[in-house]
């Protein structure tokens, strides 16, 4: 019926892109891309919710977090069996892998990352492991567009334009905020978007969104309704929130990715360490149930009247009124989460730290202002600070300040907060910046070499490789020879160029026919002046291995229309300025070919 059914869509797709213009048909893309990007959030987010409510109810019975212990190693197992026997062995986790697919592989990205990430995060995020499911949405929002773009042949421009759509329509899906959709898409993806591409976009998230609200349970969602009067008096404290914010964003990245690393690097089988990493989680997760799963439902509970629910059903449960044993216990988790995500990821599990980022936030906020409370210095309202403090972690930890913005003025419902947002997700951005040069979607990509979205002419330039661009048959000189021999050259040739080498072939120097002009038409000079008086010294070196961006880079220091290259210690070639620049214009061109 299914098979049918998309049968019968797929040639009504098909007439729509003869009879409608291209504008007109990327709109209706942007539509199916959005619905398609939504139900993935409803499957993911349904069955992790599931799971959640079931673990609850066992707990009620049990009286102990016996079963939120159990459920995340057969979460883990199951996930590296998935990936293991149904995935081909590999899956690539993280949204930097669709910033790599628009930079490095003209946004094409695989089909089986359109159904990968459903499976495997609902299983590991599913039943306990401490991660987000929003990475994995996002990344199947993006596979959606980059998949049904080139199922109806569209160009680079149109494809990486449809990723956006199905980026957007994720979170907005995913939150039920379409505001935050099309910021994200623009922060995280399509730095340089022209105005003209916003359409599609909020298209895009508004029918994620509008799916996501007929169809989902509100319950499921993270949102909240329950905030106090902001007070203008308290914006020195928010500010210190936002730089608290802040240094604890890059605690969090700096850790998670230690954590992570040591996992990656244990040199045991994939079932074995998964079983390693899930049983310390587990450990985790029994002394601090708090850090099952993605964690909506204990931050929930922490911006609401009556936080002491935190510690019904745990080992702590005796002091479910002790405001002080509460507040440790909130500051304990929020310090352990970033390992406790580490170790779900790097442990084999799948998910995303956006989920972590607003869990940490709401504890930081909630721990800050608490704690201010309890002392006696002041009265600050916790629920507000609970709910700011998720701006700024995710403000600090994607380096996207306006998405975190909206994003909690619009699960709040509300724009009452509007100023304590801009401020702790502006500040926590500011230092964050300052420690991190880049996000922790792209760090990984910026450690390897690899380019990323931020940058356009990056972007093409790492597409490129120099080694095809290195010209081998320039005629050389020897030192020791008069100029002669050179005029000779010159004469014979097209070059003006001429690399000076010894027997070995190694660089020594090098003369251009611009330099010397005055010489060869002066034939008693040209018979006694030697090669090596008057040869320059390179102003930059190539080496095969240099990326476009850094010969570029040299090409721009220097000054000069061409640079020698040296492999292996001696002269190889030349580059030349002007055929690097055609490399660049003719790549470009195929990239954004309509």
């Amino acid at each position: 019926m299914l098979k049918k059914f998309l049968s019968k869509l797929e040639i009504l797709i098909v007439w729509s892109q003869s009879i409608l213009t291209e504008k007109q048909f990327i709109f209706l893309s942007s539509v199916l891309v959005g619905i398609s990007s939504a139900f993935a959030v409803i499957v993911l987010k349904t069955f992790a919710h599931w799971v959640f409510s079931f673990a609850t109810y066992i707990n009620g019975i049990l009286k102990l977090s016996f079963i939120n212990s159990v459920l995340p190693i057969a979460g883990l197992i199951l996930t590296v069996f998935i990936i293991k026997k149904v995935l081909g062995g590999t899956i690539e986790k993280g949204t930097s892998q669709i910033l790599y697919a628009v930079a490095k592989k003209a946004s094409i990205i695989q089909k089986k990352q359109m159904y990968a990430h459903i499976i495997t995060s609902s299983l590991t995020v599913g039943l306990g492991g401490s991660a987000g499911l929003e990475s994995p949405i996002v990344v199947t929002g993006a596979a959606f567009g980059s998949n049904y773009a080139q199922k109806y042949k569209l160009s680079y421009k149109d494809r990486t334009l449809l990723i956006g759509c199905g980026v957007a329509a994720g979170i907005a899906a995913a939150f039920n905020a379409p505001i935050a959709g099309v910021l994200f898409a623009i922060e995280f993806l399509l730095v340089d978007v022209s105005i003209s591409a916003f359409t599609p976009i909020m298209i895009a998230a508004a029918t994620g969104a509008l799916v996501s609200e007929i169809v989902l349970d509100e319950t499921i969602l993270l949102n909240f309704r329950q905030q106090q009067v902001f007070d203008y008096h308290k914006i020195p404290f928010y500010i210190l929130l936002g730089v608290l914010t802040g240094f604890m964003s890059v605690y969090y990245t700096r850790y998670f990715q230690r954590t992570e690393l040591f996992f990656h690097k244990l040199k045991l089988n994939p079932y074995k360490k998964a079983l390693a990493g899930a049983s310390i989680l587990a450990v985790l997760i029994f002394i601090f149930p708090t850090l099952f799963g993605e964690g909506y439902e204990s931050i929930k509970v922490l911006s609401d009247s009556d936080p002491g629910k935190l510690l019904e059903n745990t080992l702590f449960s005796g002091f479910r009124d002790n405001a002080w044993v509460l507040l440790a216990f909130v500051g304990l988790t929020m310090m352990l989460k970033v390992f406790a995500t580490g170790i779900t990821l790097g442990a084999g599990g799948n998910g995303g730290n956006f989920a972590p980022a607003l869990f940490l936030g709401s504890y930081l906020g909630y721990f800050f202002s608490k704690a201010l409370n309890l002392s006696g210095l002041t009265q600050l309202p916790v629920s507000n600070f609970t709910m700011v403090g998720m701006a700024g972690i995710l403000s600090g930890l994607f380096h996207a300040p306006l998405t975190a913005i909206f994003l909690i003025a619009e699960i709040t419902g509300g724009y009452s907060l509007m100023l304590p947002l801009m401020l702790v997700a502006s500040i926590s951005f500011a230092i964050s910046k300052r420690f991190e040069k880049h996000s922790m979607d792209v760090k990984d990509l910026a450690q390897k070499g690899h380019a990323f979205t931020s940058n356009k002419d990056t972007n093409v330039l790492s597409t490129l490789d120099t080694n095809s661009i290195i010209q081998t048959d320039y005629l050389t000189v020897s030192p020791d020879e008069n100029l002669e021999k050179l005029v000779d050259l010159i004469s014979h040739s097209n070059q003006v160029i001429f690399a000076v080498v010894d027997k070995e072939k190694h660089l020594l120097g090098i003369v251009h026919f611009n330099n010397i002009r005055e010489i060869i038409f002066n034939t008693y000079r040209v018979k006694y002046t030697l090669v090596k008086n008057i040869m320059a010294e390179p102003t930059e070196i190539i080496y095969p291995f240099n990326s476009m961006e850094t010969v570029m880079n040299k090409f721009e220091r220097s000054k000069v229309a061409f640079l020698p290259v040296i492999k292996d210690e001696k002269y190889f070639g030349f580059i030349s300025k002007s055929t690097a620049l055609e490399a660049y214009r003719t790549k470009l061109k195929s990239m954004t070919i309509e």
